[in-house]
């Protein structure tokens, strides 16, 4: 008589459970329905910066292909790293975006200690957009090419100087990467954003400086700086006639200030999947692709892996080139 309460009770529970059963799925939403929310697009960069416009180039796109908001959010501050951590620290669930450049990959190298690891903490979503540095001079200097240059350099060692827009920056790196290739000795200028350190070259204060291209095309086009050369594999299309550094004759060089997106670790693979998807889309769109290229940059897209093979290699990379050239950043 006491064991069949106790099998009622058993199959009333498996009942119960069975009965729950749908309701507990429709409380975790199916890989195909993501995003039934608003995305938020971390900049960890201040707004009017070169990330956030490349950002907000795209941002009405995704909005379009994913049916829902994009909210950007700016977090500057620390080169990028307060941002950064806060999209490291934000649940996995597909609906925290980090949107960012190159710096990404250099700040571990430069930078004693982070909060969070690059390597570890992220997943990587697709590569958006490409910008090369692009090195230019005072019109007065007298070398006019970059073989010029480095014979200077070499006939007198330190004499001659280099503008970035910062310690650290790709600019910087551009820099250093010279240097070392060509067994030169040319003594580093740090600024504080491209608009001084332009306006410096431009009236001759500092004779040379590496630079993203939209904060010196207009004066390269107007006649009041000369390009000697871009950092990338390939030229650019802004300005299809400045060689690159390799066709300039400095074998293995390049610095590529690109600008991709990234999610926190175990993000569900469909969201990474569908953003990636989203992100090859709209790159090939013609509107927006004359906005990047107005910008000096192109779309690049790609899969997850090959944006994930880049950070590998530039980690390592950086992580080389900071410690020859002693570059570190307190």
């Amino acid at each position: 008589m006491t064991r069949f309460p106790t099998l009622l009770r058993a199959a009333l529970l498996a009942a119960a459970a069975l009965a729950a059963a749908p309701f507990a799925a429709m409380a975790q939403p199916a890989a195909g329905d993501w995003p039934s929310k608003p995305i938020k697009l971390i900049v960890p960069y201040p707004p009017g910066g070169g990330t956030d416009v490349i950002a907000r180039i795209v941002q009405e796109r995704f909005q379009a292909q994913l049916g829902q908001p994009v909210l950007i959010d700016n977090r500057g501050g620390a080169a990028g790293s307060i941002g950064t951590d806060l999209a490291a620290k934000a649940a996995p669930d597909g609906y925290t975006v980090l949107f960012t450049l190159s710096s990404h990959t250099i700040n571990p190298s430069i930078y004693a200690k982070l909060p969070f690891d690059t390597a570890k903490d992220f997943e990587p979503v697709a590569m958006v957009a490409s910008l090369p540095q692009i090195l230019v001079a005072n019109n007065s200097f007298a070398p006019n090419t970059v073989a010029e240059l480095v014979a200077a350099a070499k006939a007198k060692p330190g004499s001659i100087s280099f503008a970035s827009v910062g310690n650290g920056s790709p600019g910087h790196l551009a820099g250093e990467l010279l240097k070392l290739r060509t067994g030169t000795q040319m003594t580093h200028i740090p600024y504080r954003g491209g608009g001084p350190a332009v306006t410096d070259v431009m009236g001759g204060q500092v004779p040379l400086l590496w630079v993203s291209i939209p904060a010196a095309a207009q004066f390269v086009k107007a006649g009041k700086l000369k390009a000697l050369a871009v950092s990338t594999k390939k030229r650019s299309a802004a300005f299809p006639d400045v060689p690159t550094m390799q066709e300039a004759g400095i074998a293995d060089f390049e610095v590529d200030s690109w600008y991709a997106m990234f999610v926190p670790t175990k993000t569900p693979k469909a969201a990474i999947d569908k953003l990636n998807k989203v992100v090859n889309t709209v790159i090939t769109e013609a509107d927006i692709k004359d906005k990047l290229l107005a910008q000096g940059s192109e779309g690049v897209g790609g899969t997850p892996e090959s944006l994930g093979k880049v950070v590998d290699v530039e980690l390592v990379r950086w992580a080389k080139l900071a410690k020859e050239a002693s570059i570190k950043v307190d």
